[in-house]
């Protein structure tokens, strides 16, 4: 019996992406979209938007990453991964991951569109029927924030992440001012903030022993800390919140000592959570190894794609730690489609942050996925159900915007 060996010439042809090219747009904030096409007629898009940073990942793309795609299969999402990676000198990073996670976006939406499905049956199909949310409920003091939840849990959201002002202090990164949308990214330059830890660790505690006695037990309520604590410090919040059943307690510290988590972690009960400014899996591999966090908040945008982010996640299954991706409104409805997809299908899923977009922004990024009663869905549309109206977009220019930086009342830097 012959068996015949297939080469180059007897290969079935292969479709070849023909153009790669970026789209920079500010409607009502800045979003950088990488759109991949094929010689077929079918084109992908990504979300290459990295808060405050978004030329930097726009100019990566432009001049070093998308002019390597041309002639390439599409449909090698796991090699192309593979090449924008291990094929350069310096790897990770967040503006490298961030360029790496819009290709690779771009191509599981051809992929998927050449299916003919929607992309969460090309990760194994629907592991849940919805993906859980929560939102973000901001007051200058307790009373407004106290009417932010309540504002949101009529809406139909079962999770609400509830901020709220400090007395002594101006300004607090994640509370709008007055009865403005909430946008972190707010000036040309940074604006400054002072802060003083043991205002806010004597105040916060405050806010949730309210929350409970006006909503009781059945609402998930979640809290942020944007990195400001010390690992005692975090600690010693953590057990002050302990009998409020917090879903999470999200960024107590920096990260880059992940062994930090190891004192928080031998004082209290309160569930962990840490990941959004992550950017690979070696940067949370001993939090996930050591149990140290309850979840990990990496986003499709900027931990490498949904090839990436789905390693990370299978790795944290191992572990009994579960997703909880960072969903600002700092990524575009791109990234937002793609990793209700991905929440769907693992089955480590454990919710999913969501920022309302401005009416513009959902103009100039058409979707499929909708909000029901507490739960997203990323719809049945083939590929991962988002688009952009580039004519639309071209109308709106790039704005430059800062986040704001973070000062000791003594002047002193300190953690953003």
């Amino acid at each position: 019996m012959m068996i015949q060996t297939c080469n180059r010439e007897c290969a079935l042809p292969t479709m070849k992406l023909i153009s790669a090219r970026t789209i920079v747009t500010c409607p009502g904030r800045n979003f950088v979209t990488v759109k991949l096409e094929t010689d077929e007629g079918i084109h992908g898009i990504g979300d290459a938007t990295l808060n405050g940073r978004e030329l930097a990942v726009a100019t990566l793309l432009d001049e070093h990453v998308l002019p390597c795609l041309i002639g390439k299969d599409p449909g090698n999402i796991e090699d192309i991964w593979q090449y924008l990676y291990r094929g350069v000198y310096w790897r990770r990073g967040p503006v490298n991951m961030t360029a790496i996670a819009a290709v690779d976006m771009a191509l599981w939406d051809i992929k998927a569109k050449l299916a003919g499905m929607p992309l969460y049956q090309l990760l194994g199909g629907k592991s849940r029927d919805g993906v859980m949310v929560y939102c973000h409920a901001n007051g200058g003091d307790i009373s407004e924030t106290v009417d932010e939840v309540a504002r949101h849990k009529e809406q139909g959201f079962l999770a609400v992440r509830a901020q709220t002002g400090v007395p002594g202090l101006d300004k607090i990164y994640g509370v709008s001012k007055g009865n403005t949308r909430y946008e972190p990214a707010d000036g040309d330059l940074p604006d400054e903030h002072r802060w003083d830890t043991d205002r806010y660790l004597n105040h916060i505690p405050k806010l949730f022993e309210t929350l409970r006695v006006e909503f009781g037990e059945e609402l998930h309520l979640l809290h942020d800390a944007h990195h400001r604590l010390t690992p005692i410090e975090a600690a010693r919040l953590g057990k002050s919140l302990e009998e409020f059943h917090l879903f999470w307690l999200e960024d107590a510290v920096t990260a880059e000592n992940q062994s930090g988590f190891r004192l928080i972690r031998e004082h209290t009960t309160t569930p962990l959570a840490v990941g959004e400014v992550f950017n690979s899996i070696w940067d949370c591999k001993e939090l996930i190894e050591q149990q140290l966090i309850d979840y990990i908040r990496t986003s499709v945008t900027h931990a490498g794609g949904v090839t990436h982010l789905k390693r990370i996640f299978d790795f944290a299954d191992l572990y009994h730690v579960r997703s909880g991706s960072h969903g600002a409104s700092d990524l575009s409805p791109v990234s937002m489609g793609a990793a209700l997809h991905l929440d769907s299908a693992i089955p480590n899923f454990g919710i999913q942050e969501y920022m309302f977009h401005a009416e513009l922004t959902d103009e100039v990024f058409p979707h499929a996925y909708y909000f029901e009663n507490g739960y997203m869905y990323p719809g049945e549309q083939a590929g991962h159900g988002v688009d952009i109206d580039e004519d639309l977009a071209e109308k709106f220019p790039y704005k430059r915007a800062y986040l704001p930086v973070s000062r000791l009342y003594d002047g002193s830097m300190w953690n953003w």
